[in-house]
């Protein structure tokens, strides 16, 4: 976590701790302010973005790192891409005679 931030935060929570215990002594009969803290409203810390340097140091890393990635993935893999095989035709030819041979068996046992 960034030191200004932390800072940010102690400094929140020491007006809110502050706004308290005015409160606290208001109730009490005692209505003094022990700081000009207590007395100001609470402020919200100021939201930070990048700064053009910051932006360029980011742009540089994201472009390398997508150059780095579009990079291995044009590389060729080791292995083939999974896909459909390729049967022979003597392989199909045979599988075809089997497949006849068994449905001639089907429909001569319907008949008899």
């Amino acid at each position: 976590m960034d030191t200004r931030t932390i800072l940010a935060d102690l400094k929140a929570e020491l007006t809110r701790i502050n706004q308290a215990i005015a409160a606290l002594e208001s109730l009490g009969g005692a209505a003094t302010a022990t700081t000009d803290a207590a007395k100001a409203a609470p402020t919200q810390a100021k939201k930070r973005g990048l700064t053009p340097a910051g932006r360029r140091r980011l742009s540089a890393i994201m472009k390398a790192r997508w150059a780095a990635r579009r990079k291995a993935a044009a590389k060729p893999s080791s292995k083939q891409a999974p896909g459909r095989r390729k049967m022979s035709p003597a392989s199909r030819k045979k599988i075809a005679d089997a497949q006849r041979k068994r449905w001639a068996a089907v429909k001569k046992a319907k008949t008899a």
